[in-house]
Formats: structure tokens, C-alpha cells, sequence
């Protein structure tokens, strides 16, 4: 079975730097696009980039020019790098994948995966 196992959530003070990964393991084929999504409290879930297996790139208005999305095929990881973090920026980030993979009974289909979330936290 496919798993995504994400790191690097955290505190950290406004104007802060982090650095998220998100490593995708299991019977996989291929993977197309990643992407990270967080969900503030009493909020929907909202997709933060996304980037595609040719490398194309998509951001949210809310962190352009802050939020740098990027992969290491060789490794099946994603990693989102947060500079200039605000407190808005506070939310669990849940790393995706869109992957073609066999499961237990060796059947080869492509779905969404979903990280476990790990917890971002800006404040003073």
C-alpha cells in the first residue's frame, strides 16, 4: 500500500522560515501531480501549490512569492518551502499525490493519497 509520510512542521515566529516533506513509499508505478493543502480550524481545506510531473507549478494568491513548491523524483518527494510566514499561515498541511500503484491484491489503478498532516504554527 502507497503511503505519504510528511515532516518538518513546527513553530515559528512571523517573518519565520520552514520547510515541509512529504515522501511517498509503497507498490508505486508512477506519480503525477503533488501538491500541499492545509486547513486552518473552523476552515475548509485549501490547496496551497501544486506541482506536476513535468514540474509545472500552481500557487494559492495567498503565498505566492513566499511558498516555493519543489520535487526530487529520484526520491518520490515533495517538499514546500514557507519563508515570510504569517500568523494566517497557522493551519495542519496535508501533503497529496496523485499515484499509479498496485495494492495488496496486486491491482494497478491511479487515485489520490493523502499525508497524515502535520501542524504549522505562526506566532509570537
Amino acid at each position: 500500500q502507497v503511503q505519504l509520510v510528511e515532516s518538518g512542521g513546527g513553530l515559528v515566529q512571523p517573518g519565520g522560515s520552514l520547510r515541509l516533506s512529504c515522501a511517498a513509499s509503497g507498490s508505486i508505478f508512477a506519480i503525477n501531480a503533488m501538491g500541499w493543502y492545509r486547513q486552518a480550524p473552523g476552515k475548509q481545506r485549501e490547496l496551497v501549490a501544486v506541482i506536476t510531473s513535468g514540474d509545472s507549478t500552481n500557487y494559492a494568491e495567498s503565498v505566492k512569492g513566499r511558498f516555493t513548491i519543489s520535487r526530487e523524483h529520484a526520491k518520490n518527494t515533495v517538499y514546500l518551502q514557507m519563508n515570510s510566514l504569517k500568523p494566517e499561515d497557522t493551519a495542519v498541511y496535508y501533503c497529496n499525490a496523485n499515484i499509479l500503484a498496485a495494492d495488496a491484491k496486486s491491482i494497478v489503478s491511479v487515485r489520490d493519497y493523502w499525508g497524515q498532516g502535520t501542524q504549522v504554527t505562526v506566532s509570537s
